[in-house]
């Protein structure tokens, strides 16, 4: 398959699912939204006795407030701790409906990233159904890890990054091998790091792996195994190769993207973010800081110009 999003990523008949909630392990949950493309996330819940962890939160105040009631059906205590793996809006747009009592933890880049991104993703999709929705930063941040207990439940935050974005974190239950990667990790869609680091990004999956996960709840697709960090770091490889052969051909990002032969990888939802990740990796090529800041609307503009001059499709 040459470079076009026609395929997967247009979903353009695509049919809205209801989100489902996994017991991944006994009361840890993953809350899986289909088909998780853009916007469509995934989160988690850990229920004890005495309340909930919320691992992320989700895009528009429907799917927030389906995902609240959801925890609240699940009969536990009234405390609520929420954790954000990154800044983006799709994990953390719907934090302020969990209440002022909730405790939000984050890393320290990320309440950085979402104070100073605000509320701009809803610009990229100005016709999508955002509702009440508000940006809340962490009050709690971390930058060496921090370990949350849930009843006799210990969940790991693991700093790791810059990947997706430069304050990632993802969730590790050492006692079930689950792992709550967030965007670090995607199931079924193309993984995303403009505004991370590619190498590191595979540095962050070498530390996954190390963990040796048996059950994955990616930041977005349906639930998967450790076949998924292969996936996704044989697709970050593909991606630098592809990357040193065109810059030194003299390539764009875009054109070098639509030349390209996505081969294993043309199942993948959101093809166009091809054009995000060759620019990160021709940025690594360059040198300099990495996971400086990159012209992220000019290269959104690109991703649809990719598409066809449509918006990539978005579900939220």
């Amino acid at each position: 398959m040459s470079g076009t999003a026609a395929g997967p990523a247009a979903m353009s008949g695509a049919r809205l699912e209801a989100p489902r909630l996994l017991e991944v392990a006994d009361r840890v949950f993953a809350y899986e939204q289909p088909p998780g493309g853009w916007c469509v996330n995934n989160a988690g819940i850990l229920a004890d006795g005495d309340g909930v962890v919320v691992i992320d939160t989700a895009a528009t105040e429907a799917r927030a407030r389906r995902l609240r009631q959801a925890v609240d059906r699940l009969g536990a205590g009234p405390r609520r701790v929420l954790v954000n793996t990154h800044s983006h809006g799709d994990h953390t747009f719907g934090n302020h409906l969990f209440g002022q009592a909730a405790t939000i933890i984050a890393h320290e880049n990320a309440r950085a990233e979402m104070r100073a991104t605000g509320l701009a993703l809803t610009a990229l999709w100005p016709d999508t159904r955002w509702g009440r929705i508000a940006v809340t930063p962490p009050v709690l941040t971390v930058s060496d890890g921090l370990t949350v207990h849930v009843g006799d439940r210990s969940a790991r935050l693991l700093p790791v990054g810059p990947a997706h974005t430069t304050g990632d974190l993802a969730v590790w239950l050492p006692d079930d091998r689950v792992l709550f990667a967030g965007d670090l990790l995607m199931s079924g869609c193309t993984p995303f790091h403009l505004f991370g680091s590619i190498s590191g990004g595979l540095a962050a999956i070498d530390r996954l792996r190390a963990l040796n996960p048996r059950t994955v709840i990616c930041g977005h697709g349906p639930l998967a195994g450790p076949e998924v960090l292969d996936r996704c770091a044989s697709y970050l490889r593909w991606v630098q190769r592809l990357a040193a052969s065109a810059h030194a051909a003299g390539l764009t990002p875009l054109a070098a993207a639509r030349e390209a032969d996505l081969g294993p990888f043309a199942d993948l939802l959101d093809p166009e973010r091809l054009v995000g990740n060759l620019h990160r990796a021709y940025a690594e090529l360059d040198g300099g800081e990495v996971a400086r800041p990159l012209d992220a609307a000019g290269i959104f503009a690109e991703m649809v110009a990719f598409n066809g001059g449509k918006l990539p499709a978005c579900l939220a």
